[in-house]
This record gives C-alpha cells, structure tokens and sequence, in this order.
C-alpha cells in the first residue's frame, strides 16, 4: 500500500544539491489501472498502481534494461524525466490529536525537479505509514498548495494528457 500526498512549492530548500538524489526516467502502459515501466539511475521496474489518489496498492517488479526499453517503445503519452531529491524532514508536525511521535522519528520528503516538456514544475511528496497519519501531517512552511487529490499533478496524467507542466 503506498499512502502520499503531493504538494507544489513555495521555495526550494537551501543545498538542494547536498541532497541525495536519483534520476528518473518513466512510462505509462495503462493508465486504469496504471501500470507503469521505471529507470532509477541504473534500476528498472515494472510497478502497478490500484484506484485512489492518497492512498493506493502498489507492487513493484524487477526488469531488466532491455526489457525497459522494450517497454518504453509501447508506452502511450510522454516520457518523464525528472530528478528526484531525497531530503530528510525531521520531527515532522502533525495536527493536535494525533499522536505524538517518537523524537527521533522522521519523514523523506522525494522532491522532483521535472525535466521538459514539464519544466518548471517542482512537486514534493511524502509518504506515510497510515491514512491517519498523512491526513494528519502539517507540511513544512516552504510547501505551498496540497495536489493530493489534482489528479493533474499525478504523473499518469501528466504523461497522458498534459504534454507539459500544470499551470500554477
């Protein structure tokens, strides 16, 4: 089960690029379900994609680099290419109620920086462990607006139907 949500951005962090990051390159066969072919770095996947914009199941494949290419040449809409920023959030906040967590928990929020034709969009996604907690979640005051549920902002659309970045 993969539990996100997306966020546009106000800013970008300092030291972006004192990030870990990966570059990502990806394509959609099936767009309902979405099943879609992956290269991380040097790393390809098959991944599928249940209904649901927050939270969804998910299951990942391995493929090989042939295969992706393969793969690529079948896909419908626009490649995706965009780097992805590993950035560490610290004892993130939630809303009063929710549990307290412990001090030494933290988040990874994956900011994607998107190559063109989706250049300048800049999204940020964090995962969750529950439903309870991502609902819960106060993002940090350099996020701006919640496109969880703008299906514009989900990569399927976007290779699908947009051929560029969202307007803002």
């Amino acid at each position: 089960m993969e539990i996100e949500r997306k966020f546009t951005l106000k800013s970008l962090p300092d030291n972006l690029e004192s990030y870990p990051s990966h570059h990502i390159e990806q394509v959609y066969l099936n767009y309902n379900p979405v099943v879609r072919a992956r290269k991380q770095d040097d790393e390809y996947y098959l991944t599928y994609k249940g209904s649901g914009m927050m939270a969804r199941d998910e299951s990942n494949l391995p493929l090989n680099e042939v295969s992706y290419y393969h793969l690529r040449e079948k896909a419908d809409g626009s490649v995706i290419s965009k780097r992805r920023y590993l950035i560490p959030l610290q004892h993130p906040g939630f809303k009063e109620g929710f549990p307290t967590p412990p001090a030494d928990y933290s988040l990874t929020i994956e900011l994607d920086v998107f190559d063109a034709p989706f250049a300048p969009l800049i999204m940020a996604e964090v995962e969750f462990g529950s439903k309870e907690a991502a609902e819960a979640f106060v993002p940090p005051a350099w996020f701006d607006k919640d496109v969880t549920y703008c299906k514009e902002y989900h990569n399927s659309y976007l290779a699908l139907e947009l051929h560029h970045a969202p307007e803002a």
